[in-house]
């Protein structure tokens, strides 16, 4: 048996964090081998070990049967080892061609244009990738983008090609087609890693899957040999039931509304409202207005037209205390940003926002006693595993950060919550858990916009959809007259009734 890649015993830490510990990892030639775990589980960790990223502490790598030592990207990529990154590094301004060749022009002195422009013409051709050399990277969609970078992996000669998290940003349409393209680089003698935290994806592409659980090897298996219950046990080392409460409820009266209001300069006005007990999903690729969407109605920006009202009241010149006094919540997509005080307590950290309450102050002072029983019991309620309620919040593992904001924000007092991101970080059991405490909400009257992601996550919770394509929302309905290709589908045509209207104009 022939391996591309032996791992054995690596183990990286960082300071007293140990993020891979003995880790093994062996992979055939031509085999697509997912890598699975939730996240912080060490995945791209060890990736970016073998890719050069990070030194290894402990073990042994062996490419093709011979034992290396890899220091950087440009080793791994002499060694045949290509990365298609979740976020992608492209120049947006400069042409598909260019940003193959930028870097790898293969000319000592003077760049050959012509030989390079039909060299990666060949690979577009025997690799089926449809892509335009003279497209400007900036007018692509980011199914077509994620093909730029397959392509200059390609260029530079992998066999070896990872893919971290492939279609975290993709539509439906898109992930299909990213799926066949993967099994056919197989096919052509490629060999794959799969990035991932999706088990559906998992078992339909792979050959093999290893599992990682609090950076150790959990499992490792045949795909085909091995149920998504299986795998999801393996990932968080427990059987995972899912168990939605979603009921159904009427939408009472108005409580949150955008009316004409610019998202994107010089796109058309949008127009949506949230009532009581309804939950209005905002799907879309992810980079298409939903941040602006999200900061506009915190009060983080101002609307340039348009109005915002809250509860009937106009409060588009009323910063981000004042809305929340009057009924206002927000767990933010960049908790670290927007969320959190690092270096305080977690229960510091639950009394931001509510400062002003009086269940935490007497006059001018804050009533620690009564802040302290609120965060013991809020850390109860969601779970969060932590030393204490005086343990700084930036000491707890991103999910159990992420659940300590949700509790904050999910209060008695909050009347319109928009959640952005809710389950990021979490494991496929908190994740359940988070679900249930915002149908919870809905169902106790409270009206929440929910802007995610994870289009599952979308449609499992949402009442209403709306869907956004460059800071316009271009569709609006109920959740269930949407199906999950239909969403991508609409986007796709979206973007390209578009491009039409730019090139008639």
């Amino acid at each position: 048996m022939e391996y591309a890649i032996e791992m054995l015993g690596i183990t990286k830490r960082f300071a007293s964090v140990v993020a891979n510990d003995h880790v093994d990892l062996v992979v055939e030639k031509q085999e697509i081998h997912c890598l699975l775990g939730e996240n912080g589980s060490g995945k791209s960790t060890l990736m970016n070990v073998l890719f050069g990223i990070y030194a290894k502490d402990e073990g042994e790598i062996r490419i093709n049967g011979k034992k290396v030592d890899i220091q950087s990207p440009k080793e791994a990529s002499d060694l045949g080892i290509g990365m298609v990154h979740q976020h992608f590094m492209l120049f947006p301004q400069n042409t598909v061609l260019e940003n193959i060749i930028l870097g790898d022009e293969r000319s000592s002195l003077f760049l050959n244009y012509e030989k390079n422009k039909k060299d990666v013409q060949e690979l577009i051709d025997k690799y089926d990738l449809q892509l335009n050399l003279n497209d400007k990277v900036c007018n692509l969609s980011v199914g077509m983008k994620q093909r730029v970078e397959i392509l200059k992996v390609l260029y530079r000669g992998a066999d070896i090609i990872i893919f971290d998290e492939p279609t975290s940003v993709l539509t439906p349409q898109e992930s299909d087609m990213l799926m066949q393209m993967i099994l056919n680089l197989r096919d052509q003698g490629k060999t794959i890693i799969f990035i991932s935290h999706k088990l559906n994806e998992t078992k339909s592409i792979g050959d093999k899957v290893t599992v990682l659980r609090k950076g150790q090897v959990a499992a490792n298996v045949d795909c085909s040999e091995a149920t998504e219950r299986d795998l999801a046990r393996f990932m968080v080392g427990k059987d995972v039931d899912s168990n939605l409460k979603k009921k159904m409820i009427e939408p009472g009266e108005v409580v949150f509304e955008i009316k004409d209001v610019s998202v994107w300069p010089d796109r058309a006005p949008c127009n949506l409202t949230v009532r009581k007990n309804e939950i209005v999903g905002i799907a879309g690729v992810d980079g298409n207005g939903q941040l602006e969407l999200e900061e506009l109605a915190i009060g983080l920006n101002t609307p340039c037209s348009g109005e915002i009202f809250l509860k009937g009241e106009a409060i588009g010149n009323e910063n981000v205390l004042s809305r929340r006094m009057s009924g206002m919540s927000y767990v933010p997509s960049d908790r670290f940003k927007y969320a959190m005080l690092p270096h305080q307590s977690i229960s510091r950290n639950l009394l931001l926002g509510n400062q002003e309450r009086n269940a935490f102050r007497n006059k001018a002072l804050i009533r620690n006693d009564k802040l302290n029983e609120y965060a013991q019991a809020k850390i109860e309620e969601f779970n969060v595993v932590t030393t204490g309620i005086e343990q700084p919040i930036g000491a707890l593992s991103g999910g159990n950060q992420q659940k300590t904001v949700l509790s904050r924000e999910l209060s008695d007092e909050a009347e319109f919550v928009i959640v952005s991101q809710p389950t990021m970080g979490l494991d496929i059991g908190a994740i359940d858990f988070t679900h249930n405490v915002i149908l919870e909400k809905r169902n106790q009257g409270c009206a929440i916009l929910l802007i995610s992601a994870d289009l599952s996550e979308v449609m499992a919770l949402s009442d209403r959809i709306a869907v956004m394509y460059e800071g316009e929302i271009v569709a609006i309905g109920a959740a269930d007259s949407f199906s999950r290709e239909e969403l991508g589908l609409l986007w796709q045509d979206t973007k390209r009734r578009r491009q039409i209207e730019d090139e008639d104009s």
